[in-house]
């Protein structure tokens, strides 16, 4: 029997070209900076370059005008382009790296190591292989890229493409669908690239608020280091729950105020933004009456409780140990920040103790909400889980019942509510086996624990960012060898597009009819 391909290739390729080119839109943002602090211009001219030569070679491959953009066609197009923006991302550290004085002092000048900063930044993971002197001989312009990264990924790049590139209005639905951070967007209004443009409005207003916030305390003497570049800094990794920091210790450089003006805005990023259209709009009713936000919040109270619990109790946390606020505040802080995947930290967690430790992790697999820019396997998911697991319970002894899985008063398909559970079966299983692999690589000349391994695997396909001892908040991922950041590359980008649409292009069905 003759087989053929049925997937048109080359229209994914161009619309992918398409997003790359416009990659050298916001790329002027640190050419602006570069040119402002007298360093590194060359280096994001020669970038901009690039960028917009790959794009226009991959727009040239004009897909069949007689052929619609289809699910395949869109699942090819949105894992491309996240691989593909990774790659011309990762021109920058390479430039820098072999251009400057200081490029010896750089561990992104090697292709690998600036292939996993880029991914973990446009997947917004926030995991990093710079250490201490990278952030110190790095120019401002290429530390602006890297937190711009996250900021761009965050609602999603194929979401901005849609909104503003009127040759993706057609197949928009398919695109928002493969990319979407959970079971699904919702559709805001009757045009999906206006539903696109609501959701980005709302993430740049989000956005600029806590900008304006962060730097009005540097203005009146709350936080002497947050300036207006940090505050810009910040705000672009807060609310894609990126994590990235220009300063090396993260959020622990700045003050007490400025941990806690940070926590409600990390809660904010990991809500389903359609949410706050609702509110936007005055329907309070939804917003009340969602499930997914109860339990989100829930989640978030007894995780903090408990850590708190944890820090003020127990000995030998020295300044934290009876003392209410700051047990109280780097609890809420660091599992805000898990929870969310946003990554940040505002204190070394190793030195929290096994316990802690372990609470974190936990809520390394909690993750946000549905249609918000966390990562993780989404506590939407858990709902439907521990819902349908309650049914089954209940139909064992009761087997002539009919007992729908419900969310408030919505009935959820049941092909929906068996898609949640392979996702999740198989983000467990990919999770495994990754964890498996790395703990057999090891590192060089060192020794890697199973619950560093664990961590390190968690943080990256959940797209959190820090895990715990060797790649601990103030460490970093540069001592696993290249084949273990190659693995950990794949499962930030796997993890930020919900495993499926990655993982269908390596089956033959997708190729062939």
């Amino acid at each position: 029997m003759n087989t053929m391909v049925r997937v048109d290739w080359r229209a994914s390729f161009s619309l992918a070209g398409s997003v790359v080119k416009w990659l050298t839109v916001p790329m002027l943002f640190p050419v602006a900076l570069a040119a402002y602090y007298g360093r590194g211009l060359v280096t994001f001219l020669v970038s901009v370059a690039v960028a917009f030569a790959v794009g226009w070679a991959l727009e040239r491959l004009h897909g069949d005008p007689a052929k619609a953009l289809g699910a395949r066609e869109g699942f090819l197009m949105v894992a491309l382009t996240w691989l593909l923006v990774s790659v011309v991302g990762a021109v920058p550290y390479l430039v820098e790296g072999w251009m400057t004085a200081y490029g010896a002092e750089s561990t992104l000048r090697f292709p690998v190591n600036a292939l996993f900063e880029t991914m973990s930044g446009f997947t917004t993971t926030g995991s990093t292989v710079m250490g201490t002197i990278s952030f110190e001989h790095h120019s401002r312009a290429l530390l602006m890229w890297r937190q711009e990264t996250q900021w761009l990924g965050g609602m999603g790049i194929v979401v901005l493409a849609i909104a503003i590139l009127p040759e993706l209005s057609v197949g928009g639905a398919q695109l928002m669908d493969a990319e979407a951070p959970g079971p699904g967007i919702e559709k805001l209004t009757p045009r999906i690239a206006e539903t696109a443009r609501a959701l980005w409005g709302l993430y740049v207003g989000l956005t600029a608020v806590e900008i304006a916030g962060l730097y009005v305390f540097h203005s009146v003497g709350m936080a002497p280091e947050m300036t207006l570049y940090n505050a810009v800094a910040h705000g672009f990794t807060t609310m894609p729950t990126g994590g990235f920091s220009p300063e090396a210790r993260s959020l622990e450089a700045f003050t007490a105020v400025v941990q806690w003006f940070v926590i409600p805005f990390m809660i904010a990023a990991g809500t389903n933004f359609a949410l706050f259209w609702h509110f936007w709009n005055r329907d309070f009713r939804t917003v009340l009456e969602d499930v997914e936000i109860r339990g989100y919040l829930g989640a978030i109270g007894i995780l903090t409780a408990l850590v708190t619990g944890l820090l003020y109790a127990t000995p030998g946390f020295a300044a934290l140990t009876g003392a209410l606020e700051p047990s109280l505040r780097h609890a809420a802080f660091q599992v805000a920040s898990i929870v969310t995947t946003t990554g940040y930290a505002s204190m070394d967690f190793n030195n929290w103790g096994n316990h802690a430790q372990y609470v974190l992790l936990f809520g390394m697999f909690v993750g946000g909400s549905a249609g918000s820019t966390g990562g993780s396997i989404k506590v939407v998911r858990w709902i439907v889980i521990l819902k349908s697991l309650r049914r089954e319970l209940f139909t064992t002894i009761h087997p002539e019942a009919v007992r729908p899985v419900r969310l408030g008063d919505q009935v959820i398909d049941e092909t929906a509510v068996r898609g949640i559970h392979a996702f999740t079966a198989l983000y467990i299983l990919i999770f495994a086996v990754a964890t498996l692999a790395v703990v057999v690589v090891g590192v060089p000349g060192g020794d890697l624990t199973a619950f560093e391994a664990t961590s390190a695997v968690a943080a990256t396909l959940g797209n959190v960012g820090p895990g715990v001892g060797l790649v601990g908040p103030m460490n970093n991922f540069l001592p696993f060898p290249r084949s273990t950041k190659l693995l950990l590359f794949f499962l930030m980008w796997i993890g930020r597009l919900e495993i499926i649409p990655v993982l269908v292009l390596l089956t033959r069905s997708y190729w062939q009819s």
